[in-house]
């Protein structure tokens, strides 16, 4: 494993598969990795959302048992943390400065640079896809596909800029108070299961209210600002030299701006997949809608390389699974075409 110059790592295992948590010190700041699987393969790299982290965020995807035998089998995942969103995380000072989208953007290929990784796999949801688009947009040759979850490509609408601004007034004068958790469950997930008056809310909601009442305020509100000053990605979208997965949530608050960044990539090397029935974090609400798709898009890369798994009737590495409607030949190998996933809540 190699260690870019300047760069410390402080290893904590932790308890989730076995992973290993590394504190890397790079240019802005300390960033928290977890790592779990063979150093080996090739390297996935994901980030996620404002106020969440690898278990909140990726849990759901990485814990069915189809995921590991896609996904764990191929790589070896780097989570990345938000600055201060990784579990027990201190409250970052006030006197370090609010990091730009281009900081933590560079702050990814200084993690990429201390672990000695080359071209990468890229797994990112909503402000962390933003990130991870950036960073490919910086640092092309880097990234060799883009799997994207509700992505965010665009400068923020003045209403959206309006309403982060309300939150970090929240954020910075209460705390994670009621208000803001409930904002933020609305932003990731859909309303059926949220819950309402008569119907409890599920699982998953209630796991992640219990995660952000982990988080640090301060450092939620640090993520926001740096989100919500974020810059416009459309016009260096066709630029990008790596295939990409867009999955959007059908009810998700950024549903149009993933429909418009799927516009403006390269038809040819970008699919769209809309998961009916769900919010912006599928990982989590619908993540075996994510399965087959993805397998499809993997194999573009040669990793269609078969486990020994037989947990599931439907292992989304059984060739079995192919449908052919589903490929193009326009691209380079297999392509999926824009499709709609419905996944039963009831699943």
């Amino acid at each position: 494993m190699g260690e870019s110059s300047g760069s410390v790592s402080v290893d904590i295992d932790t308890i989730s598969l076995g992973g290993k948590e590394h504190f890397i010190q790079t240019v802005h700041g300390s960033v928290s990795v977890v790592v779990f699987g063979d150093l080996d393969k090739p390297a996935l790299v994901t980030y996620p959302d404002i106020a969440l982290n690898h278990m909140s965020c990726f849990q759901g995807l990485f814990f069915c048992p189809e995921a590991a035998s896609l996904l764990l089998h191929n790589f070896c995942i780097y989570h990345i943390s938000p600055p201060g969103h990784e579990l027990g995380a201190a409250p970052i000072s006030s006197d370090v400065p609010v990091l730009s989208v281009d900081d933590l953007a560079d702050q990814v290929a200084e993690v990429l640079n201390f672990f000695g990784l080359g071209a990468v796999m890229c797994l990112g949801v909503t402000a962390g896809a933003y990130i991870l688009t950036l960073f490919a947009m910086r640092h092309r040759e880097r990234v060799i596909g883009l799997m994207l979850v509700s992505p965010l490509c665009k400068a923020p609408s003045w209403t959206e800029w309006l309403y982060n601004k309300v939150m970090s007034n929240l954020l910075y004068f209460y705390g994670m108070c009621g208000v803001v958790k409930e904002g933020l469950l609305q932003r990731y997930f859909s309303k059926e299961v949220r819950g309402s008056a008569n119907v409890s809310e599920s699982d998953i909601v209630q796991a992640c209210r219990r995660l952000l009442d982990e988080r640090k305020s301060t450092n939620v509100l640090r993520f926001l600002q740096s989100i919500n000053g974020r810059h416009d990605l459309s016009e260096g979208l066709k630029k990008l030299q790596c295939r990409t997965l867009i999955f959007v949530g059908e009810n998700s608050p950024f549903h149009a701006e993933a429909l418009h960044m799927t516009s403006k990539l390269d038809r040819r090397y970008s699919a769209l997949v809309e998961v009916q029935a769900c919010g912006s974090v599928v990982t989590e609400e619908q993540p075996h809608a994510m399965l087959i798709p993805m397998e499809y898009f993997l194999m573009n890369y040669g990793l269609y390389r078969p486990c020994q798994f037989s947990g599931s009737p439907r292992s989304p590495l059984s060739p079995s699974c192919i449908s052919p409607e589903l490929l193009s030949p326009e691209s380079m190998g297999l392509k999926l075409k824009p499709i709609k996933t419905r996944v039963s809540l009831e699943v």
